[in-house]
Order: C-alpha cells, then sequence, then structure tokens
C-alpha cells in the first residue's frame, strides 16, 4: 500500500480554476494568478521501514510551517505574509504579498504516528513516516523439522 495524495483525488475548485487559468491560451503569464497559488512537489519514497516525503517550498521558513495529523490523514501547510514598504523624498510605496498552500495525504494504518519527524533544510521539507515494526518485512527463515 503507498500513500495517496488525497488532492489528487478529488481536486479542489481552486485548483480546476488555476489550472484553466494559467494555460498559455490565455496569457504567457497569468496576471491573475501568481506563482503563490502554486502546490509544491513532493516526492515520495518508500523503504522497508520507512515512507520519505519531501516538499519542495524555497523561500520558506520552519515557522510558516504547520504539520498535523488528524487519524490517518497528515496535512502539511504553510502561510506567508510579507510586507514591503519604502518612502523616498517624492513617493511613498507598499507591497503586500501573501502565499500559502495545503497539501494533505492518507496514511496507511501501518505508518507508526508517534515517530514522525520532519526537518525543512535548503528549501526543502523532509517528512519521515516510520512503519510500525509488525509491518516491516522481516528476514527469511528457515524453520527446520523435527
Amino acid at each position: 500500500m503507498s500513500v495517496i495524495k488525497r488532492n489528487q483525488q478529488y481536486p479542489s475548485i481552486r485548483s480546476l480554476v488555476n489550472d484553466f487559468l494559467s494555460a498559455d491560451r490565455f496569457f504567457e503569464k497569468n496576471p491573475f494568478f501568481n506563482e503563490s497559488w502554486q502546490v509544491p512537489a513532493v516526492n515520495i519514497k518508500e523503504s522497508d521501514t520507512a515512507f520519505e516525503l519531501e516538499v519542495a517550498a524555497p523561500g520558506l521558513e520552519k515557522k510558516d510551517f504547520k504539520i498535523e495529523l488528524d487519524n490517518n490523514l497528515l496535512r502539511i501547510s504553510a502561510e506567508r505574509n510579507e510586507e514591503k514598504n519604502e518612502t523616498k523624498a517624492d513617493y511613498t510605496r507598499r507591497e503586500f504579498s501573501y502565499s500559502s498552500f495545503v497539501r494533505s495525504f492518507e496514511l496507511p494504518m501501518y505508518v507508526n504516528a508517534e515517530g514522525i519527524d520532519a526537518q525543512y533544510k535548503e528549501g526543502i521539507l523532509k517528512l519521515v513516516l516510520p512503519k510500525k515494526e509488525e509491518s516491516t518485512a522481516k528476514k527469511r527463515k528457515e524453520i527446520p523439522i523435527a
């Protein structure tokens, strides 16, 4: 069994509108939706003992992320607000920026929720989801016949 991307199964209205309006048929670069609406790419690796999720989220800080586990639903979200003020002799410029994303994954029942570990380094959020010991592959053992 593998980790299931929930937002891939049932795309949200926002993602459908985003996909439609971000297409090159209207503008080379769509002025209505910028890159802050994009959902980051996620790499999922499975080994005998754990799953590893790598979320590509450059430009964020640890404090911007929120990771929640509700039953077997893992939810990774981030939100960033930015405000820039610039004052010169003749003018004042003020810019606001807001970006956020949410990714949800339905975890298999054999993930050890207590052992989940998360680290953010160089633009990559890495989560290690260990498997419960009883679900890991056991070494083959020959049983002698008495």
